[in-house]
């Protein structure tokens, strides 16, 4: 009788924290909006970025590019999809770190922790909002970028180019998880966590095609989520791969993704109890 009681109350607490989510969402929503001018500077930014790379692609030798459903891809559109995923990295690992240190800066991190709800609930909260804006971001990217560059993408597969996404962002998230946990502890830790995404970023292929690195480094590639990422989209997008190569990526990309978002959430669990023990979780 005592477990049939208890079983009500846990589904209770567990919808009771999924039904703050949509309170976190809102405010990150009215709070991006109410800075209309970043939403037309960023896409504009990256559409520069792109411009910047089609005269790189100019002086691109075509012949040590690869190929993608037996078509040679041109070096704007081998990087356009690198660019969709730095950017989505860059964005996802900045903005779960900053929402900790604004939450700091602000005064209000230990007010947030000291109501009813699981730190795991604010994490999530912390990230719902890019969670549902970033995806949407980068599929307006791609499809932008095909229609005022003529790139040859399949957008009839960008669904299957977003399962490979999906299954990224875990990975992305976990990092951005880990990089907020360094910043409650160690000040400046941000810095770490970024050239360490740095180095990954320069070694996946993302603007410069793998074959052109040492054999070494192509071998680290098979184990670089974010290299499989990229070369699943592209796959997917530039060549002819089906459902079958889409689920070898994401069965490659989700152990990989799941163990970065456990270590963050541990992370910052082991911080947070590190800095309410000290009594300076509000530093900063």
């Amino acid at each position: 009788m005592s477990t049939t009681a208890a079983t009500p109350g846990r589904a209770g607490i567990f919808f009771g924290e999924v039904g703050k989510l949509s309170a976190f969402l809102r405010r990150d929503f009215l709070t991006a909006w109410s800075y209309r001018v970043t939403f037309v500077s960023d896409f504009f930014g990256l559409i520069l970025q792109t411009v910047t790379f089609y005269f790189v692609g100019l002086m691109v030798d075509d012949s040590v590019l690869p190929s993608y459903g037996g078509e040679t891809a041109s070096y704007l559109e081998f990087a356009t999809v690198g660019i969709a995923l730095s950017m989505f990295i860059a964005l996802g690992l900045g903005r779960v770190a900053r929402a900790v240190r604004s939450e700091q800066m602000m005064g209000t991190i230990e007010s947030v922790f000291m109501t009813p709800t699981s730190p795991t609930t604010v994490q999530l909260g912390s990230v719902v909002y890019d969670l549902i804006y970033i995806p949407i971001r980068t599929a307006i990217f791609l499809t932008s970028a095909a229609f005022l560059f003529s790139l040859d993408f399949d957008l009839s597969r960008l669904g299957a180019a977003a399962v490979v996404l999906v299954a990224f962002i875990p990975f992305v998230w976990g990092l951005g998880i880990t990089t907020a946990a360094g910043a409650l502890t160690i000040r400046g830790s941000a810095a770490g966590m970024a050239f360490g995404v740095s180095i990954l970023t320069l070694v996946s292929g993302t603007y410069v095609p793998l074959e052109l690195f040492p054999a070494w480094v192509e071998s680290f590639a098979a184990y670089n989520p974010m290299a499989i990422a990229i070369e699943g989209m592209r796959e997917t997008l530039l060549g002819d791969a089906g459902w079958s190569r889409v689920a070898t990526d994401v069965l490659k990309l989700l152990p990989i993704s799941f163990a970065s978002l456990l270590l963050g959430i541990f992370a910052f669990r082991m911080a947070l109890r590190r800095e309410r023990q000290a009594g300076t979780l509000g530093h900063y």
